[in-house]
């Protein structure tokens, strides 16, 4: 089920990249983002009022965890920012070989307490598979 899930996160993620882009057409990089983050706390804050969920102690939180808002922020902004020159397709290609290289070192050091995940051949296969079908993009 997990597997169904990722992948239908990879059609909302193109799509978001899409409509992000256009929006930040109609209006500016930064703006577009600002309105972006304030739809997407809309709908949260109504998924926690309908779903009656319980908000949990936020003192508990480290504070380097909230660095997500920082990361998330900065991938709406420049994915806007590529999305002009590069379009959908080669925006989210170069950024998943960005995203397998981090999640590989993640992995391999099991940074933040995660358990250790070895790199290994395997993965050096598919990460040179990957680029060069991106290289093949890049020079249509």
């Amino acid at each position: 089920m997990n597997n169904l899930i990722a992948a239908i996160i990879g059609f909302i993620v193109a799509f978001m990249v899409l409509v992000n882009g256009i929006l930040t057409g109609y209006t500016d990089l930064y703006m577009s983002s600002i309105i972006i983050h304030i739809v997407g706390l809309v709908c949260i804050t109504i998924v926690i009022i309908v779903g009656k969920h319980k908000i949990k102690n936020l003192k508990a939180v480290p504070l380097f965890l909230y660095a997500g808002g920082i990361l998330g922020v900065s991938n709406v902004v420049l994915s806007n920012l590529c999305f002009t020159e590069l379009g959908v397709s080669l925006t989210l290609a170069l950024g998943q070989v960005g995203q397998f290289l981090a999640s590989a070192v993640i992995d391999h050091y099991g940074l933040l307490g995660l358990k250790k995940i070895p790199f290994n051949k395997k993965k050096i296969w598919g990460l040179l598979i990957v680029s060069i079908g991106i290289i093949i993009m890049m020079f249509e």
